[in-house]
């Protein structure tokens, strides 16, 4: 079931509150390159981004916009630029693959210049490039990689309280030095630290007040970027899980420098990071807490990695980082792929204890996979 006209109402005005610049909204979806491209899940999240299109339209009075639903070819990985050009259509997109057939397209430069606010339901990530755009642009973005309706639920919970335990969060965060993380796997300890000293965090928490502003949806995250700088004192194992192997990963200077497990995961990553090293890098801390209001994983990062801690590997400099696609061998080549820590997507990885280090003292924000930071409420 798709939100209804009252609840896009709802959901609209609080995530972007109305500014005297605001005059149009758009919409955009990226399309498979060919009808065997396409996939049930792609061809799903078009119809429901089509129908938020309709809703818009009948509500456009209301908010005192105009709404376009633009099309455009897939950028083939997660959080690749976007293309030069896209397509004007407001029509259903479900059987539209040859864009160039279409008439009424607009370069990336006009689109970003004429529109103040967008959602982006795409098969690939766009925070990246949407949010290196809305920093010149000033506009304000929710990105919406791999909606489903099984995210539907995520958007209806009280995000007052959701961005209140997230400032907490940001708080904590600013002040610390590092964080220190004591993992088990199968009673195997292992630890890892970063390094908290250069960059601020920020809060994901589903409102865009502000122009500028570039988020996911649904939203229940504080991120950070570790220290990147080569004298960086990020270091330690951390494991990930894949499948039924745990891949280890030394960390050094808050880059991957070895792989130390075994195993055809493992070779894979080893291989992946000889041949694009800035894959290696930790480019991201993120805290997740949805978990706490109900809502169950579902298999698609936009919303699993909001639900508990995670960890990035590859380009940051959306988020305020150092890496960006330059550091990658191709645009293709180009990733921020997140790792999350929930017993659903990492069963045999658990998180025994997280702890901030600050100045003069510490304190342990997490234990046993559960945050301990609510209790002081």
């Amino acid at each position: 079931m798709n939100l209804n006209k009252e609840e896009m109402l709802n959901l609209f005005q609080a995530v972007f509150p109305k500014l005297e610049q605001d005059k149009r909204i758009a919409l955009l979806v990226d399309l498979p390159s060919c009808t065997e491209e396409d996939n049930e899940p792609w061809a799903l999240r078009r119809k429901i981004a089509y129908q938020w299109y309709e809703q818009l339209e009948q509500i456009k009075e209301q908010l005192q916009l105009e709404v376009d639903f633009i099309l455009y070819e897939n950028v083939k990985s997660n959080n690749a630029d976007l293309p030069k050009r896209m397509y004007i259509w407001n029509q259903d997109p479900l059987s539209t693959f040859d864009l160039e057939t279409l008439t009424r397209s607009i370069s990336l430069d006009d689109l970003f210049t004429q529109y103040q606010i967008f959602m982006v339901l795409s098969d690939f990530s766009a925070t990246a490039p949407m949010k290196i755009a809305a920093n010149k642009y000033n506009f304000r973005a929710a990105t919406m990689s791999g909606f489903s309706e099984k995210m539907l639920g995520a958007l209806r919970i009280d995000y007052e309280l959701i961005n209140k335990r997230l400032q907490i969060l940001k708080d904590k965060l600013d002040a610390a030095k590092k964080i220190c993380i004591d993992f088990c796997v199968q009673q195997k300890k292992f630890h890892v630290e970063f390094d908290l000293t250069i960059t601020k965090s920020h809060v994901s928490g589903g409102r865009f007040p502000n122009a500028g502003m570039v988020g996911n949806l649904p939203s229940g995250e504080t991120y950070i970027v570790p220290n990147e700088a080569p004298e960086s004192l990020s270091e330690g194992v951390l494991p990930v899980q894949f499948s039924d192997e745990i891949v280890l990963y030394e960390i050094k200077n808050n880059k991957i420098v070895n792989v130390l497990s075994d195993g055809s995961f493992s070779q894979k990553e080893r291989q992946h990071l000889k041949e694009e090293p800035a894959y290696g890098n930790i480019a991201e801390l993120g805290f997740g807490i949805l978990g706490d209001f109900g809502i169950a994983p579902i298999g698609e990062v936009l919303l699993d990695e909001k639900l508990g801690f995670h960890i990035a590997f590859g380009r940051s400099d959306h988020f305020g980082g150092l890496v960006g696609p330059q550091h990658f061998s191709s645009p293709e080549k180009v990733v921020h792929i997140d790792y999350v820590y929930i017993k659903e997507t990492q069963p045999l990885v658990a998180i025994n204890k997280m702890e901030l280090f600050f100045a003069d003292s510490s304190q342990i924000i997490m234990h046993n996979n559960k945050y301990s930071l609510w209790e002081e409420q």
